[in-house]
């Protein structure tokens, strides 16, 4: 918890003043019952009106003064922890957006929603109620005892008995509630994945009628999440009782010792009274601060979730001379750029996990793409096509060999400055919500509108949005699910284009674009884009016959290269490839 304090931030003046309102309001309201006695042993006996009302005036003045500092109380903290959770929701979004891919793969990401929301949320309010009543409860604990002391020291024993029982049996409770509350969060991220993966899925469960099975499945792991919590909060539940029967112990005692004192005249009623209420106000401090400590326990195991984020190593970081851009950093000039667009891979070799003992993905690729050519790469599923292209643009980083563009290791650039000058479009095709244009200015925030309906005539979309009602005004759902997969796929074709990039690299992008539109996109590259050097990855032989060079992949090694008709005629791979559709297109002929 000392690691999330630094995230208390700007909001830190709010959680220094607590300390001294929740001190006024404490010694205000303990102030009662020592003012109350007065009446009883002084003003009652002695039939003094005068002296009755004004203890009772000075009682409301201070009640006034406590009901004040309660809500000064409650408005510091409530800032200061809503503060805190603000700040920490930021930092670890930052963060997130600091991630490699290799780094997100290491969590979920059911489990990285819950962990920036669920958890932040259990943080904050742990935090909210340790300024409330973990300040407040050990000042009333400290002051009410020694009230309690300074009216008689004899029956204080009583007091030194109970509390350490107290304390030692929430100790006890915090060493397994926290093991617990650890596992209640892990099923937390179980059901987030099954209503994640439901959702996104949703037009695919209903077309394959799979309603009852993520039915059964979600039960399944809300179930799991039920019986998690009611394991966490029997641990929680025992502390009431054991709290009530040291409580009422306690009580009992001191009204059987205190009331042998009275009957002898050594204690007077109203100190009998007025201890017993400090007996009540310290073993209710006790089991305030015992209910914390429980919410503590989750907090703790929400902490551990949050901190392993925040702690992770981003793998793919900026060289110490080019660190990452701020608002208030100036520019690096001393960053390379990419001018031309050459692409070299030298001596590649790639695997998810430098620990795995399985081998690469990729194995000594090498190769070099010229400025200007368009490179096809074309293998079976799982043969390391979209892998290997993931390693231009730094979302993923060699395990052996270099990559280079313009001759410099892409570890030397800057990261922004490596990705401003590459365009991709990603096999799965992602859209945001926002209207159209929104969405197309990812590419180049500054594009003009005669800059983004001429890439939207290239990526062969502009007819279809010209002939929505609000054009290129018109919003899109979430994810894009109001387009088809052909007319997002010419979106995410058309706001790369924007960019107008040295590298083009596109995964597998005209998959559900038709073969005419496609032969047209092709065309727009040649015309538009003729100094970029343009990557296309592809199922179908047809998107990349003409390219420049065409390079083959097997089980993550290159297995042929060059023209479509070189390869036809020396490659067996290729061969096959080849033959394969064509007898898929005349099986469905």
């Amino acid at each position: 918890m000392k690691k999330l304090a630094a995230y208390i931030g700007q909001y830190k003046k709010y959680v220094l003043v607590v300390p001294f309102v929740v001190l006024l309001d404490v010694l205000c309201e303990l102030s009662m019952p020592l003012l109350m006695s007065k009446i009883v042993d002084i003003g009652i006996p002695g039939k003094d009106i005068r002296y009755i009302s004004n203890i009772g005036l000075i009682m409301v003045g201070l009640a006034l003064v406590a009901i004040a500092g309660g809500i000064a109380n409650m408005w510091f903290t409530s800032r200061g922890s809503m503060g805190f959770g603000a700040n920490l929701r930021d930092a670890l979004f930052e963060k997130l957006q600091s991630f490699s891919f290799k780094n997100i793969d290491q969590f979920s990401t059911a489990s990285l929603v819950t962990r920036l929301t669920n958890d932040v949320n259990n943080l904050q309010q742990t935090f909210m109620m340790s300024l409330r009543i973990l300040m407040r409860a050990p000042m009333m604990l400290i002051v009410s005892f020694i009230l309690a002391y300074s009216i008689n020291s004899e029956l204080s024993i009583v007091l030194a008995i109970a509390i350490p029982v107290l304390i030692a049996f929430v100790a006890i409770i915090m060493r397994f509630a926290v093991g617990r509350f650890g596992v209640m969060q892990e099923k937390i991220d179980a059901i987030n994945r099954v209503i994640q993966e439901n959702l996104i899925g949703i037009r695919v469960v209903k077309s394959f009628v799979r309603s009852d099975f993520e039915i059964k499945k979600f039960q399944k792991a809300n179930d799991d999440f039920t019986n998690s919590a009611i394991r966490a909060i029997t641990i929680a539940i025992l502390t009431m009782p054991v709290m009530m029967f040291v409580l009422n112990g306690a009580t009992l005692a001191v009204i059987w010792l205190g009331g042998g004192m009275v009957m002898q005249g050594t204690l007077g009623t109203g100190q009998l009274i007025s201890f017993t209420s400090y007996i009540m106000q310290i073993m209710m401090s006790v089991m305030m601060i015992s209910m914390v400590m429980i919410m503590g326990a989750r907090a703790e195991a929400s902490a551990k979730r949050v901190i392993e984020v925040l702690d992770t190593e981003v793998d793919i970081a900026e060289k110490p001379q080019f660190p990452n851009l701020l608002p208030d950093k100036p520019s690096v000039d001393s960053s390379p750029r990419i001018t031309a667009g050459k692409v070299e891979f030298r001596d590649v070799s790639f695997k998810y996990n430098l620990n795995d003992t399985e081998g690469d993905i990729l194995c000594h690729i090498d190769f070099t793409a010229n400025p200007g050519e368009v490179v096809g790469i074309v293998g079976s599923t799982g043969s390391g096509k979209s892998t290997l292209i993931s390693l231009i643009p730094r979302l993923y980083d060699v395990t052996e060999g270099k990559v280079l563009i313009d001759g410099v290791d892409v570890r030397d650039y800057e990261l922004e400055s490596l990705r401003e000058g590459i365009g991709v479009v990603l096999q799965k095709n992602i859209l945001f919500s926002g209207s159209i244009k929104e969405n197309l200015l990812w590419g180049n925030k500054n594009a003009t509108d005669a800059e983004i309906e001429a890439a939207c005539k290239d990526a062969q979309i502009h007819d279809f949005i010209a002939s929505l009602p609000k054009g290129y005004d018109t919003e899109l759902g979430q994810g894009g699910v109001n387009v088809s997969g052909g007319q997002k796929q010419r979106l995410c074709i058309a706001r790369a284009m924007i960019k107008k990039p040295k590298i083009l690299i596109l995964d597998d992008s005209t998959s559900a674009v038709d073969s005419a539109n496609e032969a047209k996109i092709r065309e727009a590259f040649n015309k538009s884009l003729v100094d970029t050097t343009v990557f296309i990855i592809a199922q179908r032989i047809s998107s990349v016959r003409n390219a420049d060079k065409i390079i083959v992949l097997d089980e993550g090694k290159v297995v042929g290269m060059g023209t479509h008709k070189e390869l036809l005629q020396q490659n067996d791979i290729y061969q096959e490839i080849l033959a394969s559709q064509r007898e898929g297109v005349m099986s469905n002929a």
